[in-house]
């Protein structure tokens, strides 16, 4: 399964011509296993303001697999790939990005993403990035 973060989201969702809007427009079609974790949920629908486009987007995304925290130890494991990478002298600068890779860590999926914060966890942890390129 693939785990796509936010910024990927909205380039698709935005139509841009990105090419990591393409592979995800690629990966639907073929209907290959992707989801979103339920922080992207939030990030993706904050930024809509007109109330049919939101509540389109929202059922869209809700069709697809949301990931979740496990429990406790989810934020806690977080919080240490954050202070690994702070430690590296390569701090990571979003919180939530830590987060999200934790969850994709617990549940052993690839992150298709365009943060270099990702690219920082993924040196230090298992994290598996997809690469649109490969």
């Amino acid at each position: 399964m693939i785990l796509v973060d936010t910024s990927v989201w909205i380039d698709f969702l935005n139509h841009a011509s990105s090419d990591y809007a393409s592979r995800l427009r690629q990966l639907i079609e073929l209907n290959e296993e992707i989801c979103l974790a339920d922080i992207h949920l939030t990030e993706i629908l904050q930024g809509i303001t007109h109330e049919k486009i939101f509540i389109d987007i929202k059922q869209y995304l809700l069709m697809f697999p949301i990931l979740r925290p496990k429990s406790l130890d989810t934020y806690i494991y977080a919080a240490q790939i954050s202070r690994q990478c702070l430690q590296k002298g390569n701090p990571v600068i979003k919180t939530v990005d830590t987060l999200i890779a934790a969850m994709a860590i617990e549940a052993g999926v690839e992150l298709l993403h365009k943060d270099k914060d990702f690219d920082v966890i993924a040196r230090y942890t298992p994290l598996k990035i997809y690469r649109i390129n490969a």
